[in-house]
């Protein structure tokens, strides 16, 4: 038995979820998500919590039951507290700013660049440089954070790009020229 995916998960008040065939939909306070599952795992909802089993022993399904169990965890964490990825920006010139669904980055290209926010990501800008990417949909918020990044990944020599704001980056010594 999956150590996961053997975990029930507590529906908190305000959260209504509905299993209909493969389908999975959950609607809260801050939207609604829903997503296809896999067949083999059974997911059942008794006295205001999730249960997940799977039909089999087979080693496809031992291998989707604790993967079915966290994306339906993610899905109810998501529309009760929302996820949060937070970007730093470090370079002189480098700066971001949102007007309505866009984000303008400029890091020292010979044009800025105009992102354009997914529908269900909400992005605050604070002081320029601190970037902060939120949303219900765990996957979701990534995706854009990581595309956000890939825009100027910090360099090694001097740090200059965007990073996530707990990563670390390993510095590189440079040229020691002649002694």
């Amino acid at each position: 038995m999956s150590r996961i995916g053997k975990l029930p998960i507590e529906i908190p008040s305000g959260v209504k979820i509905t299993l209909d065939n493969l389908i999975v939909k959950v609607e809260g306070p801050k939207g609604t998500l829903s997503r296809p599952m896999i067949e083999g795992i059974s997911i059942v909802e008794d006295n205001k919590q999730i249960l997940v089993t799977r039909s089999n022993d087979e080693p496809q399904s031992r291998s989707f039951h604790g993967l079915t169990r966290s994306l339906v965890n993610n899905m109810v964490v998501g529309v009760t507290k929302g996820f949060e990825t937070v970007l730093d920006i470090t370079g002189v010139g480098y700066r971001a700013e949102v007007k309505g669904e866009i984000l303008t980055l400029s890091l020292g290209y010979s044009h800025p660049i105009n992102f354009s926010l997914p529908a269900g990501i909400s992005v605050e800008v604070e002081k320029m440089t601190k970037v902060f990417v939120r949303g219900a949909d765990k996957e979701l918020v990534g995706q854009t954070a990581a595309k956000i990044r890939s825009f100027r990944p910090p360099e090694p020599y001097k740090g200059k790009g965007i990073k996530y704001s707990d990563e670390k980056i390993l510095r590189k010594a440079g040229k020691t020229g002649k002694k």
